[in-house]
């Protein structure tokens, strides 16, 4: 890359051609009510303890109930279910899941039906990143299935296998 393309592109441009797998990080109310939202930046963190992390914009609507959460599920996304990714991650937040099929996992967080695999996690640390809280989660519960990933790159959301 030349230096004028580095003057020219944004770092949200340059992160948006990298491809990365979508996610819907959700949680409960204490009154049993699930929400949730559309995360691409997720990664695994360590494994031993077995630890992930996501980084939650501090102006999502969903935001300061997330980080306050004791659990968090991360779903992880099928090629199929790209109407979802887009539900979550435009607003209102209320009534996100309204039609959307789920169930409790263990700890009871939002499991959402249909995903590549899902993680049911204990909220571990909160640190401060910019923009972003970066919510560290050990990992307590966790399935896959044999079903293709959905994936964000350059704007656009595909499915892995093709």
């Amino acid at each position: 890359m030349d230096q004028q393309s580095d003057r020219n592109a944004s770092l949200r441009e340059v992160m948006s051609s990298y491809p990365t797998g979508v996610t819907i990080v959700a949680a409960r109310e204490g009154d049993g009510e699930p929400f949730g939202l559309t995360v691409n930046s997720f990664t695994s963190l360590s494994l031993d303890p077995p630890l992930v992390l996501v980084c939650i914009a501090l102006c999502a609507t969903s935001h300061d109930r997330l980080i306050s959460s004791d659990a968090f599920s991360v779903n992880m996304l099928a090629g199929d279910q790209a109407p979802i990714a887009k539900r979550f991650a435009t607003d209102p937040s209320e009534g996100r899941f309204e039609g959307v099929g789920w169930r409790p996992g263990e700890l009871g967080t939002p499991l959402i039906d249909g995903s590549m695999a899902t993680l049911e996690c204990c909220r571990y640390e909160v640190l401060h990143g910019g923009d972003h809280s970066i919510l560290i989660g050990r990992v307590e519960h966790l399935a896959m299935t044999e079903r293709d990933a959905l994936v964000y790159h350059r704007g656009l959301l595909s499915t892995s296998g093709g």
